[in-house]
């Protein structure tokens, strides 16, 4: 052995992390990660973690609505302050199994006993993405699991093409998730759906379930309509932290998931990630990866490349839960800082043709986080060549990717699972979502509230109202633009392409050639 390869091997040995059950491996060798950089961070990092003891014990975290923040507390409910939210979270657990296994036998199924074989799921960002990594992970494992089909988006020709391949809904379960009922792209699904549901002659109420906040908007409808069941979705857990509540949990029961499996492999996680020995703790070793990386303001991305197409949406999701806790223009203090960490990504070794070549060669704005499945498939290995599969190949591109970018001084992490099951998918969830709760500590942000998604909604209102002013203002004749939005007191550089939109829907008539200058609109 070389010395080089001896300082690697002793690397390894130094920069590893093992999880014993489920089994889990994080290999920092390659992360660039000295030991004088984590003895430097000892401190800091020792402050941190105590800010995650309080926010375990019970600390109103989000400021902006004086909640705390509990999504810990799912898998390891008797850590909740109360005993009221102990036992909540308990029960709910038990409904969701037990409503799960009704639509398995039959019991619990559409009008007329049809049973239930597929799912819609109507619901945006963490309402959606955690389902849509739960089913991707998932599907095909179990013959009684339903079939997903989400609309996460307000787009119409989207929510069409879905339909179309549905066909008949008379056996669709209907799932609407939202807190408070008013997101317009949930309440939009939701419309479209019923809409569909009646084309057919079909009620849409007795086919439906809600996941809501006790009270809400979505909550009255569900009552109102005799919606099949709703399970509750608490003020003290956010969408993006929510797919260990029934957010997460009832979708994923309904596609065949072992619940219990998966909520006990994010408890693993959590109670590793509370250790204070900072070697040992694979949340705070991660989070000080990004620190270091990217010199405490995000200056490089993550490049999320998980080698497993069961895993291929874990990079969207990721993308969710760090760029929403992390995007932030000011600290806790009020400061001006914009703070951040860029994720993307997307799956080995499919999509590595598309950009590694910028990876090893090009900037050195990014590291990566390189995600390996040991078992290759359940069934007979096979083949391609003498003593080689094909899954040898994906872990021969896996490794050899990352070998090639530490050639190049790229940096980074390698997450080893023994295979995609629930245990290990949890221990995943758990262990970024406490990473992203380590490294907002470490950088004085709130990972917890977004008001800049909050921001993004009111502008969309102002929108459909300015679109209102000009539909109100459209004349037979036609008017120009500028006629338009003088009418509508409005700037007509805002109002062009509205008036676009509508007319390429058929709503408004445009006279003349698509130039903001001259062309007309008149009423349809």
């Amino acid at each position: 052995m070389t010395q080089k390869h001896s300082h690697r091997f002793a690397d390894l040995c130094s920069h590893r992390i093992q999880l014993d059950d489920p089994p889990v491996e994080l290999d920092f060798s390659l992360a660039q990660l000295h030991d004088s950089a984590i003895a430097a961070g000892e401190g800091s990092m020792q402050i941190a973690l105590a800010a995650m003891n309080r926010l375990d014990a019970g600390a109103v975290a989000n400021l902006d609505e004086g909640r705390m923040v509990g999504h810990y507390w799912l898998r390891a409910p008797y850590l909740a302050p109360t005993p009221a939210i102990q036992d909540e979270i308990v029960a709910t657990i038990a409904r969701i199994e037990a409503f799960a296994q009704g639509v398995f036998e039959g019991r619990i199924a559409a009008p007329g006993g049809t049973r239930f074989d597929r799912l819609v799921l109507c619901g945006i960002g963490g309402s959606a993405l955690g389902t849509m990594l739960l089913g991707d992970a998932f599907s095909g494992r179990d013959a009684r699991a339903l079939l997903l089909c989400v609309l996460d988006n307000t787009d119409p020709d989207g929510i069409d093409r879905e339909f179309g391949k549905l066909g008949s809904l008379r056996s669709t379960l209907v799932l609407v998730v939202s807190k408070s009922g008013g997101t317009p792209e949930t309440r939009n699904g939701m419309l479209e759906t019923r809409r569909a549901f009646a084309a057919q002659g079909l009620e849409f109420g007795p086919q439906a379930v809600a996941i809501t906040t006790s009270g809400s908007a979505l909550d009255a409808i569900a009552k109102r309509e005799g919606f099949l069941d709703v399970f509750p979705m608490w003020d003290w857990v956010g969408g993006r932290t929510s797919i260990t509540s029934a957010v997460g949990l009832l979708p994923g029961a309904l596609l065949g998931m072992d619940l219990r499996a998966f909520l006990a492999g994010a408890a693993a996680m959590d109670a590793q990630s509370r250790s204070p020995e900072l070697r040992q703790n694979p949340a705070a070793m991660l989070a000080l990866v990004w620190r270091e990386q990217g010199k405490g303001r995000g200056e490089r991305a993550m490049v999320v490349l998980p080698y497993k197409d069961r895993l291929a949406l874990l990079s969207r999701y990721l993308q969710q839960l760090v760029m929403e806790s992390l995007g932030k223009k000011l600290d806790r203090a009020g400061r001006e800082v914009f703070q951040g960490l860029s994720v993307f990504g997307n799956k080995g070794s499919t999509d590595q043709h598309a950009y590694v070549q910028q990876l090893r060669d090009g900037r050195h704005d990014f590291f990566a986080t390189f995600v390996r499945v040991l078992r290759d498939r359940e069934g007979t290995a096979f083949e391609v060549e003498p003593g080689v599969t094909t899954g040898d190949y994906l872990d021969g591109f896996c490794l050899g990717t990352r070998a090639a970018l530490h050639d190049s001084g790229r940096a980074s992490v390698t997450i080893t699972l023994e295979a995609v099951d629930e245990r290990s998918l949890g221990a995943i969830v758990a262990l970024f979502e406490r990473a992203v709760g380590i490294y907002a500590e470490l950088v004085d942000v709130n990972a917890y509230h977004q008001p800049g998604v909050e921001a993004g909604k009111k502008a969309a209102a102002l929108v459909l109202t300015r679109q209102q002013r000009l539909a109100a203002a459209l004349s037979s004749a036609g008017r120009t633009t500028e006629e338009l939005a003088a009418a509508a007191k409005e700037d007509p550089a805002d109002c062009w392409p509205i008036l676009c939109h509508l007319a390429a829907n058929g709503r408004a008539r445009r006279i003349g050639e698509p130039d903001p200058r001259t062309a007309r609109f008149a009423k349809a």
